[in-house]
């Protein structure tokens, strides 16, 4: 197919996309079923059209993870979820080692496969998706520390992931002690968190203090901060996604400029990454190897719910409780283990080993494959139904407030932005003397450094920032209005002067 025809079938999947978000939001779905549906119908289950490379696969989904993880960090409140970090981390750590050791063992011994591809498998599952957990969660009313635990630890746990499945995947060529490969894992970390630690609160200095010509710029560079971040971390072999997940976290609840914008942005960003990611994976689902994939990856999939899950939940809440983090009640433990949800991700580390050569690494794709789709749509809807049998719903949780611009356009208003240049005779002009339409208003004054609110008989001054809000239907005459005192003063209608272009 052409260049042409791509396009045109890219932007009918974006859209397709887009419309199903509706639907998954409606039915309590995570959206990514639905976008891995969009690939199937578009590989073997539909039109047939081919995507057989793991090694590409493997490459696009880890970047559009590391723009999932920097949506994530960029879109998540620190004071709400601070508390819940201790034991995230736990969870991130031991919890994930304990899912990896426990599923592996259970594997082995139910299906018979090898030692190392039974930790290969159990390496892959072991991370919970954040775009799953983020997207079924942030509807259901939790209470803050709980919500945040989950929140946290989809956010910190797939660093430890990745680097297990890489070094698990190079391990099954040169065997390498468990000494040496908690030593790797360890200084990966070590390394990302530096990164992240150091390049976050850097680029916020940097944004506070450079005043780029266009808004649209500012969401721009807080992205290229977060893949500095990741790739500086790569670089240095440390771990690319703490890196950029923390970054992410740093710049999202820093004070920086057009913080709307920016959110808006990432947000974008990340939606059209989680598209464009399940349907490649979908793409690659084979309709042949498929079948043979739904008994292990149900049995593999149960194990995980059932056992691995809750008894790496359980124990990093005996740590907690041990270190006195916090104690966390059986309840909560038996929320924490039904909403561990797999998502892309999973799928996207199951291409790892497959693009290592690994023996047997297709079948791990496959049941992989299965058991998201499988326990996404058993997990995702129940989750509301699971809170409130379990007695940890929270429905007079009041919800985080949203504030952004975007209503202004529904309202039909516009927000302008005026600062008044050396010469002009907006100097010394008190606020009440711009006769401004009744439909605008001078609403803050930016004044070396500081704002406040003006009063009637604030007087402007050269170098002032003025923001207005106006109606849309009274913009261009606020506009005139103000050029023309910017050029003849507070009486420019008495010399004739209108403001005209």
């Amino acid at each position: 197919m052409t260049l042409d025809v791509w396009l045109l079938l890219g932007a009918v999947i974006v859209i397709a996309a887009i419309v199903s978000v509706r639907i998954a939001h409606r039915s309590g779905l995570p959206s990514l079923l639905l976008f891995l549906g969009f690939g199937l119908i578009l590989g073997d289950f539909g039109f047939g059209i081919p995507f057989e490379s793991p090694q590409l696969a493997q490459q696009i989904g880890l970047t559009a993870l590391a723009v999932i993880l920097a949506e994530g960090g960029l879109t998540t409140n620190w004071s709400h979820v601070r508390r819940s970090v201790p034991l995230a981390l736990i969870l991130a750590t031991v919890g994930v080692t304990i899912s990896i050791v426990v599923l592996a063992l259970a594997v082995q011994a139910i299906l018979g496969i090898g030692w190392s591809t039974a930790l290969i498998l159990g390496a892959v599952l072991a991370s919970t998706d954040a775009a799953a957990v983020f997207s079924v969660l942030r509807r259901l009313p939790l209470p803050p520390r709980l919500a945040g635990v989950l929140e946290a630890e989809s956010g910190f746990n797939d660093a430890p992931t990745v680097i297990a499945v890489i070094l698990l995947s190079g391990a099954s060529q040169e065997q390498a002690t468990v000494g040496t490969f908690l030593l790797e894992s360890s200084v990966e970390l070590i390394i990302g968190a530096a990164v992240g630690l150091a390049v976050g609160p850097a680029g916020a200095y940097a944004l506070r203090r450079v005043a780029l010509p266009a808004s649209g710029l500012y969401p721009l560079a807080v992205l290229a901060l977060t893949f500095i971040s990741y790739g500086g971390a790569v670089l240095l072999h440390g771990s690319g996604f703490l890196a950029v997940y923390l970054t992410a976290l740093i710049l999202g609840n820093s004070r920086l400029p057009h913080r709307a914008a920016t959110r808006g942005f990432a947000e974008g960003a990340a939606w059209l990454a989680q598209i464009g990611l399940f349907v490649m994976l979908g793409m690659m689902a084979s309709q042949e190897a498929m079948p043979s994939a739904i008994v292990p990856g149900l049995i593999i999939g149960t194990v995980l719910v059932l056992l691995a899950r809750p008894l790496s939940v359980l124990a990093s809440s005996l740590i907690s409780w041990a270190l006195r983090l916090g104690r966390v009640s059986w309840r909560e433990q038996a929320f924490l283990s039904w909403a561990g949800l797999r998502g892309a991700i999973p799928i996207v580390l199951a291409t790892i080993p497959w693009a290592a050569g690994v023996e047997g690494s297709e079948n791990i794709f496959n049941e992989v494959f299965v058991i998201v789709v499988v326990f996404t749509l058993l997990q995702g809807p129940t989750l509301p139904f699971a809170a409130r049998v379990l007695g940890v719903a929270a429905p007079a949780e009041a919800h985080d407030l949203s504030v952004e611009s975007a209503p202004l356009e529904e309202l039909k208003a516009d927000l302008l932005q005026v600062k008044v240049p050396p010469g002009s005779l907006l100097h010394g002009v008190e606020v009440f003397e711009l006769r401004l339409p009744s439909g605008a208003a001078v609403t803050l004054v930016v004044r070396d450094g500081k704002s406040f609110v003006p009063g009637s008989t604030t007087r402007i001054r050269v170098n002032d920032q003025l923001l207005l809000v106006t109606t849309a239907a009274c913009r261009d005459q606020v506009e005139r209005r103000l050029r023309a005192v910017s050029r003849s003063g507070k009486l420019a209608g008495w010399y004739g002067e209108r403001g005209l272009e």
